[in-house]
């Protein structure tokens, strides 16, 4: 059974960091692995992914400011967010592509794995 659970998110103050983990099971995080947000009233959005090979890609709105990582051995993925803004307030998502292509402004159709959530709120 595949599945993916986030954990690490609450409420901080702006410019605050956060450290989000995605455990995964069932599934190796060697795919593409990728971060998603969604806020109240938007479309979810896609924040970083990591391929097979450890690169990294980011949307222009995190570059600089978040950092994702997975770890093979605990078959677990992170995403370290810090100079968190009022505008990163969302749910974040972590998902798996199994797929060729590993870009962060790639659409979660894209994606066939997800896990439930966990909320980040950023105050001002």
């Amino acid at each position: 059974q595949v599945q993916l659970v986030e954990s690490g998110g609450g409420s901080v103050q702006a410019g605050g960091s956060l450290r989000l983990s995605c455990a995964a099971s069932g599934l190796p995080i060697v795919h593409c692995m990728g971060w998603f947000r969604q806020a109240p009233g938007k479309e979810r959005e896609g924040v970083a992914t990591i391929d097979r090979d450890g690169a990294t890609y980011y949307v222009e709105s995190v570059q600089g400011r978040f950092t994702i990582s997975k770890d093979i051995a605990k078959n677990t993925l992170y995403l370290q967010m810090n100079s968190l803004k009022p505008e990163d307030t969302a749910m974040y998502y972590c998902a798996r592509r199994s797929g060729y292509g590993c870009f962060a402004t790639m659409g979660p159709v894209f994606f066939d794995a997800w896990g439930q959530g966990t909320q980040v709120t950023v105050s001002s």
